[in-house]
């Protein structure tokens, strides 16, 4: 708007009065101007008061104004003016010269002026007019509608890459427009990029920053403005672009020059700050400041630096930094006791510098050994020399550990994780001497502290010392030449040639103590440049008598510990310089030196003096100790009140006198105690703090916020507010409100007396008029700060039908996923009353609000699940009656859906003494001014006789006088002044009878029992009688009565009872038939009581009392010899049936037997009944040994019989454990191929036919049958498949059950390995074929024949072949002939015959026959001797060794087997026949039974040949006991795996 000064005052018009209050300045807006800003084409006048501040006047003042102003006053002369009567005359002659001239000026002015001041009076009254029309305006613009229209619009932008950009915009509208912001047609949501965009919106100037743009930030940019006329759009497009060279080209072609800026020329403003840390040994920590940089650039980040306790921290493995443009952080990887301390974080601004400092904890470890203390901290090394070095370090804290003892100190290399403990016993002061260093090596040390409990954790190594000799520097000096060169000489060059070494100089103790005396002094000068060392004498004071005390150490440095000092008595030293040249003369001896700990450790400090600080810290000071005595800090302690055990509050000495100690629970109440800290340890503690509770410390609250409209009727307006963040201490009890006008700024008081309500009324306004309103808050420190000036509220009466807004939005019972929304009735209420209420939710940030009722809720409050966790949300609320839904309310706080840490719900239970039924709540946190409020359905309780109120401490309990249904509903409590503790809990009926139940029991005790009245069988035939209480008093008295009788203790009864334990009983001593009945026993314990009955009549009693008369005869059976533990079985693993027992009270002399069908059974191991145990093995287990089992053991005390029948089930449950063992052991299946077929076989530990054995073919079930035979031995089983066709292929299995579990083996018989078996088999049924139908000698032939001179032999057998064989005789290798004396016979093709007429000496020999035909043959050997009449009988020569010999060579059958896949042996040539050595004998048997020596071929397989052979197959013909002829078998490997 443009202005032209009209006039700066109204000097000109005389008679006016005016002062500074009173100055105008008069504008005049261009009426182009103002009628583009306002829409009126008037041009008026605006007057405002220099001061600020708006005034009106009337049009009838103005105007009188104006007329004094033209008005001509009386003219008086002023004294000044006046002059005597020669001066007047003189006086007139000079003016009348000129006046005739300047009256004429004069009128002509004055009347100018009067015109002048006439327009300026016109232009005022306009002026007024115009203000009048303009402050009506507004309320004339608000009720007409106007869709959205940009004032201001978007403009383009292009910046450079990691630069920020500002959009902004101006919208007006009616009414106000929502404005949202898009990226490419894409809602922009500041949440989804934290700190990447923010929208921000004030005095009506809408903008968007986006901060370090990236080259993805390219893209058109919309700010859409809406309300319920219409929208309007505003666009511009911004374009990031990126330097040449950094990766992408720069669409300028040019790289931007940027000038150079140091990083203290940055505004940084620190957001988010590091807290209070706590942290523990051996662990990790970071302290993070987030931060807002401006310019933000990412290769100029801000300087920071980190301090701990006021000294600066470097970068290292210790500690970690890095800051970047939202953040500096730092992290302490490895924490110690030397991490702890007040961490400041300094950054240096364009303004100075930004600092923050918090405190950061780190408590001991866990001990390695329970009691142990904590480790020592700040390990330094100083005074560091060529083989010497002093360690000292700060000692940790006892609070209830046993006192440190001493500390053992160790070192390393560096380099190397070798620690080596430097001294042999612990020393009890906080620095040690260590020597024996190696000079030109650097070392680690590290310290351990002792008590009686054991040695702490070792403490962080020091730093790295180099062990050189400091005085090495001392003797060079450097000479600088023409300010340019430095020219380096040794002390060695300006002493000459110096062979023998001066005497050392000032020899004196350095360090004092008890354990140990550190002597020092100055090296020699001269010392010559031979390397030197020193020799150190010592003597009793005043006695001359020097003796030397370090004869096997070497020194090095002008240092030296000496230990070995007698208490009490006073040494001097003295010193010799040693080189290869000699040594020097002694030093000065030194003063008297007597050890001892000349300080100890301080007095203990002062008076201890806590203060609240906030609600989890509280400030502690106390007085230095008197003696301070190289004071190191101090330890404070601290113990919760009642409790008895202390906890450190901080782990490293403090050196000030004052501390706040953090990490306290809010609300309870603490005593503090200090130590003061020294090298030599703890002092004494101080006395104990007063109690003090952790409350805030007290204060003014904070302002009030968030005033807000109620109601408005035209001359009064009713407001609300919200009560302070922080009520400073102590209750807020008042509130004082305080008004102005909206165009002025002086404010007016609303209430003189305090409001204690967050509601009033403000009366006497104006109607129209708007107005600003503040609220301040008191308590009992005083009145607080005001709020923020609300928005103006226009004074008018509301006419609407709908309801006001709903006010006082708050939240309890705050959860991970849930809480409670309450609010208050609106003031206003429209037409009708409310009806209900509509809740609206949104996260923070978001302008996406959703209702979360479908329909109007009734209460004022509403449980809002669903909620995600950590996530932060806000809510408003509508209110609803006839005649629809109103205003929103103003918007809640937000609030973050988290529980407070260690939040307790509300448990319902009864009070164990009285039997009130409660409700209770244990606050998390708590303060002095906290009240537990309780709400039954969210509505205040208050004073109800129904309910009494107790708070204890952190606990609140809301008792129930007489409860019934009508107190059924939803309890809450609220605790004030915190963080919103609150819990809630809905009382059921069905909670309520449980509790009514128990409240009944507490009220009408009975003594509770754990058990009735029970019985129980005692060794001997004892029967006892028993209950068990929960709990009994020793003063509980009790009877039992049997039958309407009480029973005493006495003969045959015991009664007893135990109060620990609650068991009463009674013990029956001898039970029989007269104690059948039904048994009462009554108790009394104090006000309770009860009684339990057992009725033992009938088949009850009967069973008791056999059960009696068992025990008793077990009583009397156990003082002989007898059975602890009766037969039982187990089974070995190698499937042996183990009968088992156990025996007891035996001797040497007791006897011991087994039987079975009472038949003796005489094991091979005699039973050693002194063992404790005998068993019986029985192997090869089957049914055979079924039966009745008896184990037999007698003396001359007496005998005790163990029977034990294997039969039925117990039969079944050994074979089940037989085959659980088989079953494990069972091999896979394996394949074997016999002249009848293929045979799968399993070999196990061991195989009965009693066993639950099944063979399956593709899943079906197997039977035997001639197709398929099923078998099997001691070690396998098996299956046969006779005569196999491709009907037999498949997969095979064998299941073996042990009741439990199936054991499953299979084989696949297809394919390739089908095809190899069944190759096999063929080739086998052809030899087995062959074998049969060979020729051979069935029987009739001796061995050995002896036969007198002129006897006939007839050697005759039987032959048998098919085709029928042919038969050729031999004697001696040589075929025999037919003649007359030796005849060759065979007839019938059966019987072969060799007859030898009148034998002679000659006819003695070996004689064979050979059968064969085309299948084979066989050789049978005789052996004949001949002797003469009279002669004895010689011994017979036996041939050969007895049995066949096979044929030389074989004879193929007419069908060959496939030749196999390994080669064929054939029998050598070299093979002859041999005779037998035994006898046929006429019968012969047929070969139905398998030969243990059947040379059946099959596949080669690693198992191990079975003991028990295939049967051979069935033959008609009769064979005989020659050697056979067969074919050679072929050997296949088998496919499947080893036998197990």
């Amino acid at each position: 708007m443009l202005y032209i000064v009209l006039s700066a005052s109204i000097h000109g018009v005389e008679g006016v009065q005016h002062s500074s209050s009173d100055r105008r300045i008069f504008l005049l807006p261009s009426a182009s101007a103002f009628q583009a800003a306002s829409g009126w084409s008037a041009t008026a006048l605006c007057c405002f008061n220099l001061s600020g501040k708006s005034r009106f006047q009337s049009l009838s003042q103005v105007q009188a104004q104006a007329t004094e102003a033209m008005a001509e006053p009386a003219y008086t002369v002023p004294e000044f003016r006046q002059r005597t009567a020669e001066e007047g005359t003189e006086e007139y002659q000079r003016v009348s010269a000129n006046v005739g001239k300047g009256l004429a000026v004069i009128e002509e002015e004055l009347h100018r002026m009067r015109m002048a001041t006439k327009a300026k009076v016109e232009s005022l009254n306009i002026q007024m007019e115009v203000k009048d029309m303009m402050r009506r305006r507004p309320e004339y613009l608000d009720d007409i509608p106007k869709m959205p229209d940009f004032l201001v619009a978007l403009r383009p932008h292009t910046v450079w890459e990691k630069m920020p950009v500002k959009l902004f915009c101006t919208v007006q509208g009616n009414p106000r427009p929502i404005l949202k912001w898009y990226k490419d047609g894409v809602p922009v949501n500041p949440l989804n990029a934290p700190g990447k965009y923010k929208i921000e919106n004030k005095y009506g100037v809408h903008s968007l920053i986006i901060s370090r743009c990236a080259v993805s930030d390219t893209a058109e940019y919309s700010a859409v403005a809406t309300n319920q006329h219409g929208t309007a759009t505003s666009m511009a497009t911004v374009i990031v672009k990126r330097p040449s060279g950094a990766g992408e080209s720069c669409h300028l072609g040019l790289v931007p020059h940027l000038t150079e800026i140091h990083a203290s020329k940055l505004e940084v403003t620190l957001l988010d700050r590091f807290h209070v840390t706590f942290g523990v040994e051996g662990g990790s920590a970071s302290l993070v400041c987030s931060m807002v940089v401006v310019p933000d650039l990412p290769n100029i980040p801000p300087l920071a630096q980190w301090y701990r306790d006021d000294k600066l921290l470097k970068p290292g493995k210790l500690a970690e930094m890095s800051v970047c443009g939202s953040s500096a952080r730092l992290t302490l990887p490895h924490l110690a006791k030397d991490d702890e301390g007040l961490y400041t974080l300094r950054i240096f601004t364009k303004d100075g510098t930004a600092e923050h400092s918090a405190y950061l904890f780190v408590s001991d470890a866990t001990p390695s050994v329970a009691g142990a203390p904590g480790a020592p901290m700040s390990v330094k090394a100083y005074d560091v020399n060529a083989d010497f070095v002093l360690v000292a370090w700060k000692p940790p804290n006892t609070v209830n550990e046993a006192p440190i003892s001493g500390y053992f100190v160790d070192r390393c290399e560096a380099g190397s994780d070798t620690w080596v403990q430097c001294n042999d016993s612990p020393v009890n002061v906080c620095k040690y001497p260590v020597h024996g260093l190696s000079v030109g090596r650097s070392y680690h040390f590290r310290v351990r502290a002792v008590n009686k409990a054991g040695i702490s954790r070792p403490s962080r190594k020091s730093d790295k010392v180099t062990a050189i000799d400091a005085a090495e520097s001392e003797r060079l000096q450097v000479i600088k030449i023409h300010g340019k060169y430095d020219i380096v000489i040794r002390d060695d060059d300006l002493e000459g040639y110096v062979t023998i070494p001066g005497e050392p100089t000032d020899v004196h103790a350095s360090e004092i103590y008890q354990s140990y005396v550190v002597l020092s002094w100055k090296p020699p000068s001269p010392r010559g440049r031979a390397p030197l060392s020193y020799v150190i004498e010592k003597c009793l004071a005043g006695t001359g008598a020097w003796q030397r005390i370090n004869t096997a150490v070497k020194l090095h440095s002008p240092r030296y510990p000496v230990y070995d000092l007698q208490d009490g008595q006073k040494y001097q030293f003295r010193v010799y310089s040693v080189n290869l040249y000699g040594s020097s003369e002694a030093s000065v001896p030194s003063e008297p030196v007597q050890k001892g700990d000349e300080d100890g450790v301080p007095s203990a400090p002062g008076k201890v003096v806590a203060t609240r600080n906030t609600k989890s810290s509280v400030f502690v000071q106390w007085d230095a100790p008197t003696h301070l005595k190289h004071l190191m800090g101090y330890y404070i302690d601290a113990r919760v009140v009642g409790a008895k055990e202390w906890f450190a509050c901080n782990h490293k000495p403090f050196k000030h006198n004052r501390f706040v100690v953090h990490g306290l629970v809010p609300g309870e109440s603490y005593v503090f105690r200090v130590q003061a800290v020294n090298l030599f340890g703890l002092s004494d503690e101080s006395q104990e703090s007063s109690p003090i509770a952790v409350e805030p410390a007290l204060a003014t609250p904070s302002a009030p916020y968030g005033i807000s409209l109620l109601s408005s009727d035209g001359s009064s307006i009713t407001v609300a507010w919200k009560s302070p963040k922080h009520c400073g201490g102590s209750k807020v009890n008042a509130y004082y409100v305080d008004k102005r006008d909206a165009d002025t700024l002086v404010w007016k008081e609303v209430n003189l007396a305090a409001i204690t309500e967050r509601v009033c009324t403000v009366d006497n306004l104006t109607e129209g008029t708007f107005y600003e309103f503040k609220v301040q808050a008191g308590n009992m420190a005083g009145v607080g700060v005001p709020s923020a000036p609300s928005s103006p509220m226009k004074c008018e009466a509301w006419t609407m039908e709908q309801p006001g807004p709903a006010y006082d939005l708050s939240f309890s019972e705050v959860r991970s996923h849930s809480l409670v929304l309450l609010w208050k009735a609106p003031v206003y209420t429209g037409a009708g009353h409310v009806t209900g209420y509509l809740v609206d939710m949104a996260k923070k940030g978001s302008s996406d609000f959703v209702t979360l009722t479908q329909e109007a809720v009734s209460t004022r409050f509403l449980q809002v699940t669903g909620l995600e966790e950590g996530e932060t949300y806000v809510f408003k609320v509508r209110a609803v009656n006839a005649k629809g839904v109103g205003k929103a309310s103003s918007l809640s706080d937000p609030v973050c859906a988290k529980a407070l840490p260690g939040t307790k719900e509300i448990v319902a239970g009864v009070d164990e003494e009285t039997g009130d039924i409660f409700l209770s709540l244990e606050a998390c946190e708590i303060c002095e001014t906290s009240k537990f409020e309780w709400s039954k359905n969210y509505k205040p309780i208050g004073d109800c006789p129904r309910v009494a109120m107790t708070t204890k401490g952190r606990t609140s309990r809301l008792s129930f006088t007489n409860p019934d249904k009508d107190d059924l509903g939803r309890y809450s409590v609220v605790v004030t002044d915190t963080d919103g503790v609150s819990g809630s809990h809905t009382l059921t009926e069905d909670a309520l009878n449980t509790m009514l139940e128990l409240s009944y029991a507490i009220r009408h005790p009975v003594v509770p029992l754990k058990h009735g009245l029970n019985y129980e069988i005692l060794p001997k035939g004892h029967v006892r009688f028993w209950l068990q209480a929960v709990k009994l008093s020793p003063s509980v008295s009790y009877r039992f009565i049997v039958n309407d009788k009480e029973i005493k203790s006495g003969e045959g009864f015991k009664i007893s009872h135990d109060v620990a334990t609650g068991v009463i009983q009674m013990v029956v001593e001898n039970f029989t038939r007269a104690n059948e009945g039904t048994y009462t026993a009554q108790v009394h314990d104090g006000k309770a009581k009860t009684q339990s009955s057992l009725v033992l009549v009938g088949d009850v009693f009967k069973v008791a009392l056999r059960e009696a008369e068992f025990q008793r005869k077990e009583h009397i059976r156990k003082q002989g010899p007898h059975f602890s533990e009766y037969l039982y079985f187990t089974v070995s693993e190698e499937c042996t049936v183990m009968l088992a027992c156990k025996m007891a009270n035996v001797k040497k002399e007791t006897s011991f037997h087994w039987f079975k069908e009472d038949d003796e059974i005489v094991p091979e191991t005699p039973p050693n009944v002194m063992s404790g145990a005998c068993a019986l093995p029985i192997p090869l287990f089957s049914r055979k040994d079924q039966g009745v089992y008896k184990a037999s053991l007698s003396d001359d005390r007496g005998k005790d019989v163990s029977v034990f029948d294997i039969s039925g089930q117990v039969f079944d449950d050994i074979i089940n454990a037989i085959a659980q063992i088989a079953g494990a052991s069972a091999s896979e299946l394996v394949l074997q191929c016999t002249p009848e077929g293929i045979r799968l076989q399993c070999y196990m530990n061991y195989y009965t036919e009693e066993m639950k054995t099944s063979w399956k073919h593709k899943e079906s079930k197997i039977a035997s049958s001639e197709k398929m035979r099923i078998g099997g031995t001691a070690e396998m089983a098996w299956m046969q498949i006779c005569d196999p066709s491709d009907k037999e292929k498949g997969h095979y299995s064998i299941e073996i059950s042990d009741g439990v579990k199936t054991h499953t083996r299979t084989f696949d018989l297809s394919g390739q390995a089908y095809t190899d078996a069944y190759e096999e088999y063929l080739r086998l049924k052809a030899a087995a074929f062959a074998e049969k139908n060979r020729g051979r000698v069935v029987g009739g032939l001796p061995d050995v024949v002896t036969i007198m001179e002129e006897k006939s032999l007839s050697l005759t057998c039987t032959v048998w072949g098919e085709p029928t064989p042919e038969v050729t005789w031999f004697k001696n290798e040589q075929e025999v002939a037919s003649t007359e004396h030796t005849k060759v016979m065979f007839d019938g093709g059966k019987f072969a015959s060799l007859v030898i007429t009148k034998v002679t000496p000659e006819d003695s020999g070996k004689y064979s026959i050979n059968v064969r035909n085309k299948y084979g043959g066989e050789f049978v050997e005789i052996t004949v001797s001949v002797y003469k009449h009279g002669e004895q009988l010689p011994e017979p020569k036996m041939g050969l060794p007895k049995g066949a010999t096979p044929a030389s060579t074989p004879v193929p059958p007419k069908s060959p087997a496939p030749p196999s896949k390994t080669p064929t042996p054939t029998p050598s040539k070299s093979q002859t026949p041999a005779p037998s050595m035994k006898s046929p004998t006429p019968g012969s048997t047929p070969a139905s039974t398998p030969g243990p020596k059947s040379p059946t071929p099959g596949f080669k397989s690693p198992t191990p040949a079975p003991k028990s052979p295939t049967p051979t197959p069935k033959s008609p013909t009769p064979t005989s006991r020659g050697a056979k002829s067969p074919t050679p078998p072929r050997f296949m490997k088998s496919p499947t795996p080893p036998r197990k």
